[in-house]
């Protein structure tokens, strides 16, 4: 098994000549339908296990390695790997596992901070990249994600899995066809119960098992803050991206894909907080962003309490609010009804009157489609290539660039800031009306007016904002840069 270690100047120099290797490559290369595809799978606690699971059940598909900077995850995955019959390699560092020509793909399901850098070493590897969303955590590193995927010739799918369901393809082509009219909007929600992580009154040990320097990487290396090392980090801003970033980026695709929408939209604001309980978590766990495309704009509310206190203490998964039936859904509204979709392989239209007017089911091997495309050599064969998941992962971060750059803000303040928004404002009632019913003190705790943000969609860059800008364009440390030049 492979240690980590510091990327020294000789590091830097296998992973340029890497890049240097790809770019001869011809680009998409296709290999034969009978070529083994070999992949690495990197992050294998959670979502990574999940991975090796489907990949492996792929014909002509063999994973030959696995990656964690936990050594006691990465030793479980081997053990588990090699009682099936399927040994692995193992590797703490990615970075010695790309210098393995033999592998062909890199599967990544690590920490969102982790998430575009490793997707750019692994183009500039030669490796053809699945990168769980959101693909990036920012909006700046997402769009050089999609760069290195450009310049190295590489066949990079991003995980928002529904857009291999044909049950939702269908049904947006069928409403975007016009049979509802005009579309006016879309309205995504993520309603998902969401706990406290608990609040420590200091640093924490880091387990002896886990390579501290490789997990926090651009970040540096910095105290560990929260009482769970594993899976919390979606819940602290500086590794993951709260459950906008989470489960709701799925549902944001969805909204986005309905709206026909492919970029970024020119203005953002947020009203939010973290309500209910005081833990170590600093990203919003209720929260409504506006997102203005200039044809229809895009609603999304985020919640992780219950529909009200008592809930709380007695069924809280059990409880949560819903919209147009679903807890997490999203629905494309149009002029004569609206098209709901309510998971990740199904949607149904509606007319006005709420009557069911058709439906569509059935969805296909997201990872499979991926292979197909390794296979062929050809991007255009990904249902959900790496561009498409940077815009909705950049939408996420519109959201919580606002959000971060706000200030607490009375009702009354909020109601009048938002005014001229009328969508807003209705989202705004329904957040208040939430937040009563978990008897949330408003005087107490208020909420977050978001920072109106303007973009300029051709560019990704935010208009007249530093600050914003600061946020879209991250930092990092030596030696774990997004390179401006992939």
């Amino acid at each position: 098994m492979s240690s980590s270690h510091s990327l020294g100047r000789r590091d830097l120099g296998r992973l340029a000549a890497a890049g240097a290797a790809a770019i001869s490559l011809p680009s998409f290369q296709s290999r034969r339908p009978s070529d083994e595809i070999r992949v690495a799978c990197v992050g294998i606690r959670s979502r990574g296990n999940a991975h090796i699971g489907g990949f492996s059940g792929l014909s002509g598909v063999k994973v030959v390695a696995l990656c964690d900077v936990d050594e006691s995850v990465l030793n479980t995955r081997l053990r588990e790997a090699a009682e099936k019959g399927r040994p692995a390699k193992g590797y703490t560092d990615l970075r010695k596992l790309l210098e393995d020509d033999s592998i062909d793909v890199v599967s990544l399901a690590t920490p969102n901070h982790l998430h575009a850098l490793h997707t750019i070493w692994a183009c500039q590897a030669g490796k053809h990249v699945y990168v769980e969303k959101p693909i990036s955590h920012n909006i700046w590193e997402g769009r050089q994600a999609v760069r290195a995927a450009r310049k190295y010739g590489r066949i990079v799918q991003a995980g928002t899995q529904s857009r291999s369901s044909k049950g939702i393809a269908d049904g947006v082509a069928w409403i975007q066809a016009g049979n509802l009219g005009a579309i006016t909007h879309a309205w995504g929600t993520c309603f998902k119960p969401r706990k406290s992580i608990g609040k420590v009154d200091g640093p924490q040990i880091v387990p002896p098992t886990v390579h501290w320097d490789l997990y926090c990487g651009p970040l540096g290396v910095s105290p560990l803050t929260r009482r769970q090392l594993h899976y919390d980090w979606h819940w602290q801003m500086a590794t993951g991206n709260g459950d906008l970033g989470n489960q709701g980026i799925h549902q944001m695709d969805h909204c986005r894909w309905g709206l026909g929408e492919n970029g970024l939209a020119p203005r953002v604001f947020s009203v939010g907080g973290r309500f209910g309980y005081d833990d170590d978590g600093d990203s919003p766990n209720t929260q409504f962003i506006c997102l203005d495309y200039e044809a229809a704009p895009l609603i999304f509310e985020v919640r992780g309490l219950p529909k009200d206190k008592a809930a709380r203490s007695k069924n809280w998964g059990g409880s949560m609010d819903r919209r147009m039936g679903s807890s997490i859904g999203a629905t494309i509204h149009a002029e004569g009804g609206y098209l709901h979709i309510p998971n990740y392989s199904s949607s149904r239209a509606y007319d006005k009157e709420g009557n069911l007017v058709q439906k569509w089911s059935g969805a296909s091997n997201h990872f499979g489609n991926f292979i197909d495309a390794v296979r062929a050599g050809d991007p255009g064969k990904l249902n959900g290539g790496i561009e498409q998941g940077h815009f909705s992962s950049a939408l996420c971060h519109m959201g919580l660039d606002s959000h971060r750059l706000g200030a607490a803000a009375g009702r009354d303040e909020i109601r009048a800031a938002i005014a001229g928004h009328g969508l807003g404002s209705s989202a705004f009632d329904r957040f208040c009306a939430h937040l009563d019913a978990n008897e949330v003190d408003p005087a107490a705790h208020p909420a977050t007016l978001g920072r109106i943000l303007n973009l300029d969609p051709s560019s990704e860059k935010y208009i007249d904002d530093d600050e914003a800008c600061d946020l879209a364009r991250g930092s990092y440390v030596p030696g774990f840069e997004v390179p401006g030049d992939v």
